[in-house]
């Protein structure tokens, strides 16, 4: 809130948002106005952060690496100094608690030797503390800091005060010590956990290509990536990874695509195939011709695409904004009121044994308050979650485009499927077929024509009768709609619909259960005729993905209901829907009226997410809940869904869902931590129940359970790292 309120009253700038967890600004400003390096400046006067950004769009994700070390190595070092400052004081509070020292920590060298200690770990050691504190109260904006810089600020000024003018009271430099201790080991703690839950970019920019072998005039010349062009021929050997997106010239190998798509089997490429940069090329020589090189490439693209998601914000997020902005004031207040309870109220109310100095016992309560008190948990509750669900989806293939997306998937009711390339692979291929007679002649008289057309159902056959002897074919003739006709050996042979292949003679009562069979299948169904005589047929329908009939089982298991949409006829789309286990689909939908159907689904408390090809269905992405775009290969249309599968399969819908609903369970978890933490802990600390049984915190003690809270909050988001998929 501090940097958003300093960056947003720069001139020029419309708009700033911070993501806590990340600790990234997105900032929109008027660069006639303004530019990074003022914006640097303004950040730096507020005395607490470092703006490390170069002005560039890309990150220098190097200089943050460094910077975060850097930072990481001071804490330790801080760390590791106050930790060895604070062992006298064991040792004194261990002595004092045995009784083995009674009189000893009132001797005033002991006095001014606790003084100058904690001093030292107060000003030195948590020196940054301090610091921020102080500037966020300037700003008038509080935070945790400046709680910690009241709480042991005061605690220390009052023990110096009782050193220095040799009062008979309780000093109380050994809290200023170990609270700073405990944060410092919870920000310790928090940083390294935080450093795990931002993992992912990380992962994904140390899987880029550094070199790139470069074919040039029959020379293989290796060069560093970024001095790759679109059109060069990169050579890529086996073990290498591929260094740019780019189409297949020359070879065949597997390539382990995991890292993009989620798929552990390495997958065949041939000439022609796609390839993606920064995945490996596990067998054979490749030759590939660059088509997207730097920012362009599907691997860049992700990395903007996870950072854009991780710097979100959740529509849950606000409830914990809400809180913060007032939290701090509203602790203040608690503290000076506890301590005005305690100190004033409480002697004339018994409430304190005889003998207690309430303004010392007032100052106790107060400075426990303050510290006990943590805003940071609820601040790193939900972007934390954030940003580990996202980076563990972008590692499993799934592209989520922001948080909001992923809280509405956490509340999808209905999911509909577009059935061609979603359910379906999408390519027609022969399922049966049947002949009268058992002369291979026909089935050559069947491919040799086939051969020559184009159709999507001919290529079907083709590659289903590969080993067929082709014949020679003349007068080869194609008739849009119903099929194709030549003449192979004096005969008229046609292929194609009933209509097109001629009824003359009796066609035999096997073939016509075999038809009657297919049909009832939703197949279709292509006859071949030789001299106006049908010889035989073959069925044909698209084929259903792997994962599609246990995807559907899935999706029903967690409550959804799924709907299929499809323009086939209504056969062929029963056909599918009985075979995947689907009782709603709709057939003959054409790709301007699925938003008919959503908008049908989309009442009441209903979410709806549309799956389709993010190509044909993107009207109808864009109208549902959340649109899921299914990739396949290079081809991922990015900028169409919501959500991203790289690689196009139901099971990572079932994944995407599945960590939805995982991440809004923990989000609920934190922040059930973070509030019951806040209201069972300040009360207590500020002596509520010590009337009753005498239990009371020590600020010492609060500032053990105010660390904890933090490292709680990220530890039980890294748990999303865990949960099963597929």
């Amino acid at each position: 809130m501090l940097i958003e309120k300093t960056v947003r009253n720069h001139p020029g700038v419309t708009a700033a948002s911070v993501n806590y967890a990340s600790e990234k600004l997105n900032v929109s400003y008027d660069p006639a106005q303004t530019n990074p390096e003022e914006l640097r400046t303004a950040m730096a006067s507020i005395g607490s952060y470092k703006l490390l950004t170069n002005g560039q769009q890309d990150t220098d994700e190097n200089t943050v690496s460094i910077e975060k070390l850097k930072e990481l190595g001071v804490l330790k070092r801080n760390l590791l100094f106050s930790g060895i400052i604070s062992v006298p004081f064991v040792f004194l509070m261990i002595a004092m608690t045995a009784g083995i020292a009674e009189g000893f920590s009132e001797l005033i060298f002991v006095k001014f030797g606790q003084l100058i200690l904690s001093g030292i770990v107060l000003f030195v050691f948590g020196a940054s503390i301090i610091k921020s504190g102080y500037s966020a109260l300037k700003n008038l904006s509080p935070n945790m800091d400046s709680l910690i810089t009241i709480g042991t600020g005061t605690a220390w000024l009052y023990s110096s005060i009782v050193t220095v003018a040799g009062l008979k009271s309780d000093v109380y430099f050994e809290a200023s010590v170990f609270i700073i201790f405990f944060i410092l080991l919870g920000r310790y703690l928090e940083t390294s956990a935080k450093g795990k839950a931002n993992s992912a970019i990380k992962s994904l920019l140390h899987l880029q290509a550094k070199d790139a072998i470069v074919k040039k005039e029959g020379k293989e010349l290796k060069i560093p990536v970024e001095e790759v062009r679109v059109g060069d021929t990169v050579v890529v050997k086996p073990g290498q990874k591929i260094p740019v997106d780019g189409i297949v010239l020359m070879g065949e190998s597997y390539v382990d695509e995991s890292m993009i798509t989620g798929e552990f089997v390495a997958v065949t490429k041939n000439l022609g195939d796609s390839v993606i940069g920064s995945t490996i090329n596990k067998t054979g020589y490749l030759e590939v011709k660059t088509t997207k090189v730097g920012g362009e490439t599907m691997l860049a693209e992700i990395i903007k695409l996870v950072d854009q998601a991780q710097n979100s914000e959740a529509p849950i997020q606000k409830l914990a904004d809400r809180v913060s902005a007032i939290f701090v004031p509203i602790v203040v207040v608690m503290a000076i009121s506890a301590f005005s309870f305690w100190a004033f109220a409480a002697p004339y109310l018994n409430l304190l044994p005889s003998g207690q100095n309430s303004i010392q016992f007032g100052l106790y309560i107060a400075v426990t308050v303050l510290i006990i008190a943590c805003p940071c948990a609820l601040g790193l509750a939900t972007p934390t979650a954030i940003i580990v669900a996202t980076g563990r989806a972008a590692k499993e293939g799934i592209l989520i485009k922001n948080a909001e997306i992923l809280e509405q998937a956490s509340k999808t009711t209905h999911v509909l499927l577009d059935k061609t390339g979603t359910i379906t692979v999408g390519k027609p291929e022969v399922r049966a077929d049947f002949f009268d007679t058992h002369d291979p002649t026909i089935k050559s008289y069947l491919v040799s024509v086939e051969k020559r057309s184009s159709h999507p159902l001919a290529e079907a056959i083709t590659n289903h009768f590969n080993d067929t002897k082709l014949l020679e074919v003349t007068n080869f003739e194609e008739t849009p709609g119903k099929g194709t006709s030549a003449v192979i050996n004096v005969k008229h042979v046609k292929v194609g619909t009933a209509g097109h292949v001629g009824t003359a003679g009796t066609v035999s009562n096997q073939l016509t259960n075999f038809l009657t069979d297919q049909k009832s299948l939703g197949r279709t169904a292509v006859l071949i005729s030789v001299d106006n005589k049908i010889q035989g047929a073959v069925s044909i329908s698209d084929t259903l993905k792997d994962s599609s009939v246990v995807a559907i089982k899935a999706l029903k298991r967690m409550g959804l209901l799924p709907v299929m949409l499809t323009g086939d006829n209504e056969e062929s789309g029963r056909a599918v829907a009985v075979e995947v286990g689907i009782q709603d689909y709709f057939t003959g939908v054409l790709p301007q009226q699925k938003q008919m159907y959503i908008q049908k689904y989309k009442h009441g408390k209903n979410v709806v997410a549309m799956v389709g090809d993010g190509i044909n269905d993107a009207p109808a992405l864009a109208e549902a809940d959340i649109g899921i775009a299914m990739g396949t290969g290079t081809d991922v249309a990015i900028e169409t869904g919501d959500v991203v599968l790289v690689r196009g399969t139901l099971d990572k819908v079932v994944d995407t869902f599945k960590l939805s609903k995982a991440s809004f369970r923990i989000i609920r978890q934190n922040l059930f931590w973070a509030f019951v933490y806040n209201i069972l802990g300040i009360p207590v600390a500020a002596g509520i129940l010590y009337p009753f049984n005498g239990l009371l915190f020590s600020p010492i003690i609060a500032s053990i359970a105010m660390a904890l809270s933090s490292v709680t909050v990220v530890s039980n988001s890294l748990r999303l790292n865990k949960i099963k998929l597929n």
